[in-house]
């Protein structure tokens, strides 16, 4: 099992424009639902109206994405701007 020890340590996880990014995603996902919506007949008789509906779905996903994200990122500053014995005590402060 000695050949699968990491020989060293994984680095930081990248961090990027994440907030902004969801919110493009679920953008398009609605941009697709609509430009789409307009041709339902003819998905209908294709048999193929499940595009529509996954178009929906994912911006509806991308909504819960969005409020994740933006609590996700406050709660990162947060904790960025806190010192370290304050981190240590809201970190065993169960709330």
């Amino acid at each position: 099992m000695a050949k699968w020890t990491p020989k060293h340590e994984a680095p930081e996880p990248l961090e990027g424009p994440v907030v902004a990014t969801i919110t493009g995603g679920t953008i398009v996902w609605f941009v697709l639902f609509l430009v789409q919506l307009p041709f339902y007949g003819w998905f209908d008789d294709h048999g193929h109206t499940w595009w529509l509906w996954t178009c929906l779905a994912g911006g509806g996903l991308g909504f819960i994405g969005i409020w994740y994200v933006r609590k996700r990122d406050a709660a990162l500053k947060r904790t960025a701007t806190q010192k370290p014995g304050e981190r240590e005590k809201a970190a065993s402060d169960p709330k």
